[in-house]
């Protein structure tokens, strides 16, 4: 169908974006390794999608593929939202970004943290057009970390209809039919079929 370098760094990403794009007949190329990193300057998730691929396009004259995703929290007026990944500070790790999470949370009752999770996906051309999708999965935070699979938020998200299962619980396979970041890749695989 299409073939893309992926621009995100992160491996874990990339194994949940491989996973589910191949699966669905889109080629993907490796971000090359001597490419930098690329800093999320702008306010939005959209905007450092498309920050992120049209740098891998500048580098590697391929159409890139890039996303980027945030945790919005009613109950935190929206934190940590587009600085999910910095939530603790930059470096911070996941359990940081999770620990300052709870710890915001820990009088807030379980009816009352409605999250949802928000990936958007931008795809950038030689030529210099693009195309931008999102997916969203709702939810609530849980109280404490539960599972050992995914990455980031994951053990204390409950998507709605997991039965009160975090992300953590469901196994690989599982999350990537009902998660945020395959809801934004079946959204960008319609929309190129549509191009």
């Amino acid at each position: 169908m299409r073939t893309f370098v992926l621009a995100t760094a992160n491996p874990h990403k990339a194994v949940e974006l491989r996973a589910v794009l191949e699966g669905l007949g889109v080629t993907v190329l490796a971000r090359p390794r001597d490419v930098a990193e690329v800093d999320e300057t702008s306010d939005t998730l959209e905007g450092n999608a498309l920050l992120k691929a049209r740098a891998l396009v500048e580098a590697t004259g391929v159409a890139a593929l890039a996303d980027d995703t945030g945790l919005f929290v009613d109950a935190l007026e929206g934190r940590p939202g587009v600085r999910s990944a910095r939530y603790a500070g930059e470096g911070a790790s996941d359990a940081d970004n999770v620990e300052l999470l709870l710890s915001e949370l820990v009088n807030v009752h379980l009816d009352e943290r409605g999250a949802r999770f928000v990936t958007v996906i931008a795809v950038a051309y030689p030529d210099g057009s693009s195309t931008v999708v999102r997916g969203e999965l709702e939810g609530v935070i849980d109280h404490h970390p539960r599972g050992s699979h995914g990455f980031g938020y994951d053990p204390v998200f409950v998507p709605r209809g997991s039965g009160g299962r975090t992300l953590a619980q469901m196994d690989p396979e599982e999350k990537n039919t009902i998660s945020h970041r395959s809801r934004a890749v079946r959204n960008l695989v319609a929309a190129l079929s549509n191009s």
